[in-house]
């Protein structure tokens, strides 16, 4: 319910974001030295949609040559996994193949800002700095409206309706649904 009252309060930046990114983003277009340019140095990514499909325990492997990239750029120390799903599988592929990166658990779950708060905290990055790919518009999108941090809205999610259809349906209709409740409602007074 947070979500849906905080996603009206928000609705007319949730618009211009959608605005923003009407082109199919994917996670690997993002160009780690072109976000340092623009004075990002700090990267929290979602998992589900951005890394991999939903339910998958590693990244697939063209976001891990993406995510070896950003490391190599920004540091893996500067790169931090905030998931609505912190999946214990998921926490440990990290700690043994990029030690660095931290891993964000036991906050409230987005839209709530406390993860983003957590990762500003411990980087000392201050919110035009870190920047959250996330492919939920009223939960990753909306919780950067509420911290006031840059967002790269993945529009083009990793999905995998062979493995797991019902899921990736659902969330296919979740993000569409998302997307006209806030055109819709873009056009209220």
């Amino acid at each position: 319910m947070y979500g849906v009252t905080a996603g009206i309060a928000y609705r007319r930046q949730l618009a211009e974001i959608c605005r923003r990114f009407r082109v199919p983003l994917r996670t690997v277009a993002i160009i780690p030295q072109e976000l340092v340019a623009r004075g990002i140095t700090v990267l929290a990514l979602d998992f589900d949609g951005v890394l991999a499909p939903h339910g998958a325990a590693a990244p697939l492997p063209e976001v891990l040559a993406w995510l070896k990239s950003c490391a190599l750029v920004l540091g893996e120390e500067r790169i931090f996994i905030l998931s609505n799903r912190p999946d214990p599988l998921r926490a440990d592929y990290f700690r043994r193949e990029f030690p660095g990166i931290g891993f964000i658990a036991g906050v409230r779950k987005k839209p709530y800002p406390d993860g983003l708060l957590r990762i500003m905290e411990l980087s000392g990055a201050a919110p035009k700095e870190l920047l959250l790919l996330d492919d939920r518009l009223f939960t990753g999108v909306l919780a950067t409206c509420l911290a006031g941090t840059g967002v790269a809205y993945i529009t083009a999610p990793y999905i995998s309706l062979t493995s797991r259809p019902v899921m990736e349906g659902f969330f296919m209709l979740l993000r569409l649904a998302e997307r006209r409740f806030i055109a819709l409602s873009d056009l209220l007074p």
